[in-house]
């Protein structure tokens, strides 16, 4: 049985994480979307509700488990028995930044894999920061991430900038 990780902050979880989640999905017997507490961030989501925004936005994949995750990936990796890692990628910054991730991991377990998949085209310039600055002034962000995010997303950051 292959099974694939998708690990990620997503904060929140964009149209480009539901593409990246979909077509991984069909690569593999199951896949993981693990939710990354990460320390280094200050998200404007817990991770319980990152994790149930994911949830919600894939709920009609089937083989697909959304889970949270603190620590290093490579430990989550060998405990869920994985056979990959997929990342998305939209530039390429994304690449560099995710190939030294990539063989940093490797070093540490080298059994490790991972898949970059890039984006679709349509989405690469879409990014959870991006997300959250058009909604925090109020913008439609109906196009960037999933339906079931959208009110959750505007009820939490629409109208920061107002005060």
């Amino acid at each position: 049985m292959s099974i694939f990780l998708y690990p990620g902050t997503f904060d929140p979880f964009t149209n480009g994480h539901v593409d990246i989640a979909r077509r991984a999905a069909g690569l593999c017997d199951k896949l993981i979307v693990a939710v990354l507490t990460n320390k280094g961030k200050k998200p404007a989501f817990t991770v319980e509700e990152r994790r149930q925004m994911a949830e919600e936005a894939l709920k009609d994949l089937p083989e697909l488990e959304v889970m949270s995750y603190d620590g290093l990936l490579v430990n989550l990796y060998k405990q869920v028995g994985a056979n990959a890692v997929v990342r998305g990628l939209r530039s390429e910054s994304d690449f560099r930044f995710e190939a030294e991730i990539a063989a940093a991991n490797k070093l540490l377990l080298p059994d490790y894999e991972t898949i970059l998949m890039p984006c679709r085209i349509d989405l690469a310039f879409t990014s959870s920061s991006i997300v959250k600055e058009v909604a925090s002034y109020g913008g439609n962000i109906s196009g960037m991430v999933p339906a079931v995010v959208v009110k959750r997303v505007m009820d939490r950051l629409r109208n920061n900038n107002d005060q």
